[in-house]
């Protein structure tokens, strides 16, 4: 039970960090660039957990064929939910500006559905981070810290921003807050229940799972979290995210 509790409170220390975000956009108004380049810095440390951290544990665990079919199958089912949530509203959940762009009708402005879906769309963002947060605590083993870091700064921003466009559609406080505490809380559960579940489960499963997850974050990198960075920072993105990746893989090798 200790170690699914320690699960539920790194997941919930991860998805905090949308409250945070929250917080900050309801009484400053930061500068886009400086949101961005945490987005970039975020970026590049979640490769280097998926590339060091999640995929070499899937392979040690449950080899090619888990592995393989795992993390394509992450991406497939991430893709398709994002696509679903993306055309109700939820597109530039994580647009890297505490102010939604106005003229993107799906950025939240005047639509509170659209704060809705971006909330759902960082509902579908957060489920594979923190199941594979609870995860890496099976077998006695410690959190990764580079995963839990890579998740907090990912969802610093998307919380800013998505926070932003509900305040602009002129949803209450309470609201808002509302919506991201349960979102963080949620992210605890989920990382309970994967430390749960998965309790001596057959390592081909945990693989398999661990693998799902890494192709869901990569493709959720790909599809949300780099183009908004890249808006910003524009020809500094890829120095930034090179940077976070360099760090995130010098603390892995550390922890290791």
């Amino acid at each position: 039970m200790n170690g699914v509790l320690a699960a539920g409170l790194w997941g919930l220390l991860g998805g905090s960090a949308l409250v945070l975000g929250a917080g900050i956009a309801w009484v400053a108004t930061l500068p886009q660039r400086l949101i961005a380049g945490i987005m970039a810095i975020g970026s590049g440390v979640l490769i280097s957990a998926v590339a060091f951290d999640l995929m070499d544990e899937a392979f040690a665990r449950g080899g090619f064929d888990s592995t393989a079919a795992g993390f394509l199958g992450g991406a497939v089912v991430y893709t398709a939910a994002n696509i679903v949530v993306s055309r109700r509203g939820a597109r530039h959940r994580k647009r890297s500006g505490s102010n939604p762009d106005e003229s993107q009708p799906d950025a939240g402005k005047g639509d509170g559905g659209s704060g809705t879906a971006i909330a759902i769309g960082a509902l579908l963002d957060g489920i594979p981070e923190s199941v594979v947060i609870g995860v890496s605590l099976l077998g006695g083993g410690g959190v990764s810290f580079v995963t839990v870091a890579a998740v907090f700064l990912s969802n610093v921003p998307e919380g800013l921003s998505s926070a932003a466009g509900m305040k602009a559609a002129g949803r209450s406080a309470r609201y808002v807050f509302g919506v991201w505490i349960g979102i963080a809380l949620a992210s605890g559960i989920a990382a309970m229940a994967g430390n749960w579940l998965l309790a001596g489960a057959d390592p081909d499963l945990i693989a398999g799972t661990t693998a799902v997850a890494a192709g869901a974050i990569l493709a959720m990198l790909v599809d949300t979290m780099i183009p908004e960075a890249t808006e910003s920072t524009h020809e500094y993105s890829g120095l930034i995210a090179v940077t976070g990746f360099l760090l995130a893989f010098i603390l892995s090798k550390l922890g290791g």
